[in-house]
């Protein structure tokens, strides 16, 4: 278990043309997943919005995060509204591929 808090989780949003797009900082983990979910829940149900997740900063997530991106992606796939999870760093993309969840993330790389 990670015990050094020096990597703050933060979740900011921005919505621009139609597309919420909520960047994550820091780690994920349990100790803050009601702080997460606060942020997700009225966003989650907007179906008239895309909804991305950048993860460019999260440091760390544990399987407390995993569930609710998991729930996120139930929900919106339920109400046929865009999901998306882009610039998942390499150590949490490793993560996601060993636990059979990385195919149910529309994922892209930085297309700029």
């Amino acid at each position: 278990m990670n015990t050094n808090k020096n990597e703050k989780f933060n979740a900011k949003t921005e919505t621009q043309n139609g597309v919420c797009t909520v960047y994550l900082t820091g780690e994920l983990d349990l100790s803050v997943a009601p702080e997460f979910r606060l942020v997700m829940e009225p966003l989650v149900d907007n179906k008239e919005q895309d909804l991305i997740i950048n993860m460019k900063d999260l440091k760390y997530i544990d399987s407390t995060g995993i569930g609710i991106l998991l729930s996120v992606l139930k929900a919106r796939h339920g109400m046929e509204a865009r999901f998306e999870v882009q610039e998942v760093p390499a150590q949490i993309q490793k993560l996601f591929d060993m636990t059979g969840i990385a195919k149910f993330f529309v994922s892209q790389k930085n297309s700029q």
